[in-house]
């Protein structure tokens, strides 16, 4: 076991500590949002403020203290990193990473935040866990209180257990809530879809939608959603077994399930608008 002490080196390349090369394995080289193992080549950096522990048998090493690990211009802070690697071939190649403690997963565009994250290279899948649960892109925002994981290859946000995704003025909820992105002109995660299930619920200035499953289009700001859907404007209320709805011009449209018999149907409730003017207890004369 070889600890390296914080005045001794804070800062070192994880490829000259093993002293050959630690291959993290990675796909396409371009800057994919919170993409350590798709980021490009090179080592992994780490740093830290309380030293770093080599444990040579175990095959890990331990950053302590504000514990960084950055490659390209992804980067993993949090109390306490570990860096599980192996043998491959004569070469030391790193293939999970744990951090602990106040995790904050970054890049340019993209922040993720909790209280643990395990990280496996091999899959480019991060998941993490813990209280606080979030993932922050420029336009969107995605929180979880089970787990929250991010699929780098597939560019894809899932979060778990009372999740919550708002986008400009629509708030989109579900017991499970998977965001996909396509990649925008610059490399950031531009929102395509955000798929729900479970208790889905779709929050507008003017409308709130419920239904047991749903698929938020982003790219035409249409939602459907099947499954004992309702549709709540105001007093106004329509309910169906499947909506479409544009969040864009508010229009609506319900259909029952579609067999033919009658056992199910779409039914409204209407509520007038009130005249204020000619009110119960009003009258015309003032008296």
């Amino acid at each position: 076991m070889i600890a390296i002490a914080p005045f001794a080196m804070r800062r070192f390349l994880m490829a000259a500590v093993l002293g050959g090369a630690v291959m993290v394995p990675y796909g396409v080289a371009y800057a994919d949002p919170l993409g350590l193992a798709q980021s490009g080549g090179g080592g992994l950096e780490v740093e830290s403020d309380n030293g770093i522990e080599w444990r040579r048998n175990e095959q890990v090493l331990i950053a302590r203290g504000n514990a960084v690990a950055k490659r390209g211009n992804s980067r993993v802070d949090a109390d306490e990193l570990r860096a599980l690697y192996r043998d491959r071939d004569g070469q030391s190649e790193i293939y999970r990473i744990i951090a602990t403690g106040n995790v904050k997963l970054s890049s340019e565009t993209d922040v993720a935040t909790g209280d643990q994250a395990i990280y496996d290279i091999d899959d480019a899948v991060v998941v993490l866990t813990g209280e606080d649960l979030q993932y922050k892109t420029p336009t969107e925002t995605l929180t979880a209180e089970e787990s929250l994981e991010y699929w780098e290859a597939e560019r894809m946000a899932v979060a778990r257990g009372n999740a919550v995704a708002v986008a400009d003025d629509r708030t989109l909820r579900g017991d499970v809530l998977t965001a996909r992105f396509e990649m925008g002109k610059n490399g950031e995660n531009d929102l395509s879809r955000i798929d729900g299930n479970g208790n889905v619920t779709i929050r507008t200035p003017t409308d709130f939608v419920v239904g047991n499953q749903g698929v938020y289009d982003a790219k035409t700001g249409i939602a459907t959603l099947v499954g004992s859907v309702k549709i709540t404007r105001g007093e106004n209320q329509l309910n169906g077994d499947r909506a479409v709805v544009d969040l864009n011009t508010g229009v609506s449209r319900l259909t029952a399930n579609g067999n033919g018999d009658g056992k199910s149907r779409v039914r409204g409730l209407l509520v007038p608008e009130k005249d204020e003017e000619n009110s119960p207890g009003q009258s015309g004369n003032g008296n």
